[in-house]
């Protein structure tokens, strides 16, 4: 009987080491570019007629109040220009807002501006796939995109990408990310509407308090513009002013929406914990905790502001400028905030605390 012959031979084949076969070539992933449909745009159309929609009756009540009652010229020129500006100074920070980039989490490397950009890209792609890498850690890996995250990016679901510094996803400006390139712009934008409002209503309160001190002197359908002027005006400066203000403080603390109302995204920096004496992954995941480590970890939010370097130099991230008339043009439409927006400088103190809430965790989960 005739030995069996193998079905499969390797003897033309030529072995190679493994570690040169192993070969990094990143490449961008070909992924479909998000198209939104057309409703997204609606609320990004109610955003620009409501910010048009008052002029006509502002223009009825400075006609008819300011020119042909009071007779003041100047006072009529004053309110035009100051009602316009800040009309300009909205459209303009809304325009930046809608046409750039809030932030190319994972660019192409033919947006890498130096000549060593695609070894740094390579070296930091093998960074993130050795085997001894920790994917959970927040700068090295998105498992969404399938690509290197830096730090402060997080992933929007609804535009399938991610973004630097992500604020937050806004339906009200084409249902766009507000990221590290976006925000200044943002941030103007929210300003010059609140104060828009704000003035609108001041002046249709002036023109209402004296058509109802003198009744006979003005027309008669010129207080009902005064008065829906007023209303609306004070309304939208309370609500828009109200999340200006919000932000004006997040800036303040060196936070972004996500940060300030996700507590739990603190485990995600929390340092190694030890290895035995307690149930818990490293780093710490939400539904795993118990009743008592939420609460601390809650209680250590407020007090743990990681990126938190003095008010000055939070402002100063956000709204700096290299010039010495940077901020000249800055008020007209926010421009954006300075550096790569891949890393942040932390607050010296941060360390020490989440090394004191790590211990706290491990404490609280021996004791269930």
């Amino acid at each position: 009987m005739s030995p069996r012959r193998p079905l499969l031979t390797f003897s033309n084949v030529e072995l190679q080491p493994l570690e040169s076969s192993i070969i990094f070539n990143p490449q961008p992933l070909e992924t479909e570019p998000f198209k939104k449909p057309w409703y997204y745009y609606l609320p990004l159309c109610g955003t620009v007629s409501l910010i048009l929609a008052p002029h006509p009756s502002l223009l009825y009540v400075l006609v008819d109040f300011h020119l042909q009652t009071l007779h003041k010229p100047l006072l009529f020129i004053t309110h035009l220009l100051v009602t316009y500006t800040l009309t300009f100074m909205a459209f303009s920070s809304l325009i930046v807002c809608l046409a750039r980039d809030p932030g190319p989490a994972n660019a192409p490397p033919s947006r890498i501006e130096a000549s060593g950009g695609e070894e740094e890209e390579e070296m930091s792609m093998r960074e993130a796939l050795m085997p001894d890498n920790d994917f959970s850690s927040p700068d090295r890996w998105c498992r969404k995109c399938w690509a290197p995250r830096a730090e402060r990016t997080h992933h929007c679901s609804i535009c399938n990408r991610c973004v630097l510094k992500m604020d937050h996803h806004c339906p009200w400006i084409g249902a766009k990310c507000i990221g590290h390139r976006t925000y200044p712009a943002f941030v103007h934008f929210l300003c010059s509407i609140s104060l828009l409002c704000l003035y609108i209503a001041v002046v249709a309160i002036n023109a209402l308090w004296f058509a109802f001190q003198n009744p006979f002197v003005v027309n008669e359908f010129t207080p009902v513009h005064e008065l829906v002027l007023a209303f609306t005006g004070g309304v939208f400066s309370l609500i828009v002013g109200s999340f200006a203000c919000y932000h004006i403080y997040l800036i303040y603390t060196n936070q972004t929406t996500l940060e300030n109302i996700g507590p739990f995204l603190l485990l995600r920096h929390l340092p190694p914990l030890p290895r035995t004496g307690h149930s818990l992954s490293d780093p710490p995941l939400e539904p795993e905790l118990s009743y008592m480590q939420r609460r601390l970890v809650k209680d250590a939010h407020g007090q743990i502001l990681m990126y938190d370097l003095g008010w000055r130099k939070n402002f100063a991230q956000v709204f700096g400028w290299n010039t010495k008339y940077g901020w000249i043009h800055r008020l007209w439409y926010g421009g954006a905030s300075l550096g790569d927006g891949k890393t942040f400088p932390r607050n010296p103190r941060s360390e020490e605390m989440l090394a004191k809430l790590a211990k706290e965790l491990v404490k609280a989960d021996s004791d269930r």
